[in-house]
């Protein structure tokens, strides 16, 4: 892998007027790691004790406001909001011009609100890096995160520098540097197709469709559907970034009713549709919630059967009428698309673990879904049901042929050797 043939330019987003110290230690770091620190002031209240590249007035003047008329908005959240637009404004216009090769942002939670809008207009492959007193933190909405953000925490250096806050910093700056010089950016010399699943002990469909498709010519990234990843998925398909998807995993959007941390936002399961992208949907695995294995079972859930995947996340089953209501919001997300639709409906189980002798084995609520699941297609929405389950091989199959009658029907483009 070569790196740059030039110094990359790395946009370092910040308040100098409060954090002008850690500020110009990044630029130091950065430089002498063999990029170009291009500081951006997002201050507002007063200026930096150095001389930015783009002001804060710089930032205002990006949605066609003064500093003045910003600070004077109401309350300090309203004057961040309004610097956070100009601020991805000003991002946007900068990269649209060949000027951003990486943004690095530094802040505390109102730093971290206007990072998010930020990495949010730039697209996929353009690193974007987060220093955060709440990295990581469940204050963060899964649907503002990039797919490709990096995070870490500013441990120790809420004010001013210190030996703790100067080796984190000089991480993340390195990090970002090593990224804009030797990243690889995605590719788009094949049609790209977005698939969700899980891990292939309980969802297994991807180990046949994947070679399939790649044999047809098309690029396949697997999402991982435990929150984040069906994040990434939407944000993604939001930027047409998909030639089709074959959506077979949306537990997610089970998660997201049932309110666990587990979540890839309310919007799951509806981007492809709104921009026109074709979709295979499937419901691998929307019987289940995930929860944290580390916290006792809230009360609601606590009687119904439970599987732990590992010390980090567990699943409990829904009842029947919990089954059948999912299947009803299903049905609404899916008469809000725009593009050619097949749900595919395996009649004998949706996930490793509801086959007869495996924990999470309810016929009779595995009836009641498929019931209510009929009623919930829409017309719009082509139905087809398969006798197998999920995992079978007669259920990829289907899959397959439903896809390749789009291919010759020019619904989806066709793949390239």
């Amino acid at each position: 892998m070569n790196a740059m043939n030039r110094l990359p330019n790395i946009l370092v987003l910040g308040t100098g007027d409060t954090k002008s110290e850690e500020l110009e230690f990044m630029a130091s770091v950065i430089q002498e790691a063999g990029g170009v620190p291009v500081m951006v002031d997002v201050s507002i209240l007063g200026d930096p004790p150095y001389t930015p590249e783009y002001s804060r007035h710089d930032v205002a003047a990006a949605i066609g406001k003064t500093i003045e008329a910003i600070a004077t908005s109401g309350d300090e959240n309203s004057a961040m909001e309004l610097m956070a637009s100009g601020a991805a404004t000003l991002v946007r216009n900068l990269h649209e011009a060949g000027q951003v090769d990486g943004v690095i942002v530094l802040g505390g939670s109102l730093g971290t609100d206007l990072a998010l809008d930020v990495a949010a207009v730039l697209p996929l492959g353009v690193p974007k890096f987060v220093v955060s007193t709440i990295a990581y933190s469940h204050l963060l909405p899964p649907e503002r995160i990039a797919p490709d953000l990096m995070m870490i925490l500013w441990a120790g250096g809420l004010y001013g520098l210190n030996s703790i806050c100067r080796s984190v910093l000089s991480q993340a700056c390195g990090a970002v540097v090593g990224a804009a010089r030797f990243g690889i950016r995605p590719s788009s010399e094949r049609p790209l197709i977005g698939m969700t699943s899980l891990g292939s002990s309980c969802l297994k469909y991807m180990k046949y469709l994947k070679p399939e498709l790649e044999r047809r010519g098309y690029d396949v990234a697997v999402f991982h559907a435990t929150g984040m990843g069906g994040r990434a998925f939407e944000a993604i398909a939001a930027q047409k970034g998909f030639a089709a998807v074959f959506d077979f995993c949306i537990q997610e959007v089970s998660n997201h009713h049932h309110g666990t941390v587990v979540t890839s936002g309310p919007d799951r399961m509806e981007n492809a549709g709104r921009v026109g992208i074709p979709q295979l949907v499937a419901p691998g695995a929307v019987d289940m919630v995930d929860l944290q294995a580390w916290r006792e079972l809230p009360a609601a859930l606590a009687d119904r059967p439970y599987h732990a995947h590992n010390r980090l996340i567990g699943s409990v089953t829904t009842a029947p009428e919990g089954r059948r209501e999912i299947a009803r919001v299903i049905g609404g997300k899916l008469a809000g698309t725009n593009a050619e639709v097949a749900f595919i409906l395996p009649l004998k189980g949706i996930q490793e673990w509801d086959q007869e002798n495996e924990p999470l084995h309810e016929p009779e609520a595995l009836d009641a879904f498929i019931d209510e699941m009929r009623r919930a297609v829409p017309g719009s929405v082509s139905l087809h049901e398969v006798d197998s389950h999920i995992n079978e091989l007669e259920f990829s199959q289907k899959a397959l042929a439903i896809f390749d009658e789009w291919i010759a029907r020019g619904i989806v483009p066709g793949g390239r050797p």
